[in-house]
């Protein structure tokens, strides 16, 4: 950006600010950041089902990545340039962290499944049903911040207790894979599990970070 542009972008932060349209600017990027998440749950669940092949899906995840690095730092230059937020800084940036470990996480599960290269993923369907559950949970109670405060935990809740359904997915899928012979394919399917089981960890702690927001802003 050129020294000429900066201060034109800066009259129309405060003059935004003044306006009271700095949280509506701040809630939709947290969204867009949420939906390049989405997508990568989405591109990770296809692959699960057999409809795209890892190799593609390992390419295509990079470039979700990216997609979701660059909505990540617009956010933190967007908070750096505003005066007020629809909740407090440092909560929006714990959320931010929260959901970017989502998508990591979801790009290591891609990576290892074409590494590992197992006979099937079919065992990953039923946790990421509950990914893509509780990230479009997210984004609703992210979307309610400013339009309805009140909904905003209930939501969050929603995303938290999908968080909760990855970990029950796992155990159940973890205990038809130990019924049977112990060789290295049940090794594989165990760690892409594990996986899982820490996209799910993040998931909650992404939920966690804005109802916490959400209380402090209630006092």
């Amino acid at each position: 950006m050129s020294a000429a542009v900066r201060p034109v972008r800066r009259i129309r932060l405060v003059w935004d600010d003044l306006r009271g349209r700095s949280g509506d600017r701040v809630v939709g990027q947290v969204a867009r950041q949420i939906r390049a998440v989405r997508d990568g749950a989405e591109l990770a669940r296809e692959m699960a089902a057999g409809r795209v092949p890892s190799g593609e899906a390992r390419t295509r995840m990079a470039e979700i990545e990216h997609a979701g690095d660059a909505e990540r730092a617009a956010l933190a230059a967007m908070l750096h340039g505003v005066l007020a937020t629809p909740i407090d800084r440092e909560d929006l940036y714990r959320l931010s962290r929260s959901v970017d470990d989502v998508l990591d996480n979801l790009r290591d599960f891609v990576r290892e499944a074409d590494m590992f290269g197992p006979p099937g993923l079919g065992f990953a369907v039923p946790p990421l049903d509950a990914v893509l559950e509780g990230l479009t949970s997210l984004d609703t109670a992210v979307r309610k911040v400013l339009a309805e405060p009140a909904a905003v935990t209930v939501a969050a809740l929603g995303a938290r207790k999908a968080g909760n359904r990855v970990r029950e997915t796992r155990q159940a899928a973890l205990t038809r894979l130990f019924a049977g012979p112990l060789d290295i394919d049940v090794l594989r399917r165990r760690e892409l599990l594990d996986r899982l089981d820490a996209v799910g960890r993040r998931l909650g702690e992404a939920a966690d970070a804005l109802s916490d927001a959400m209380l402090k802003r209630s006092h």
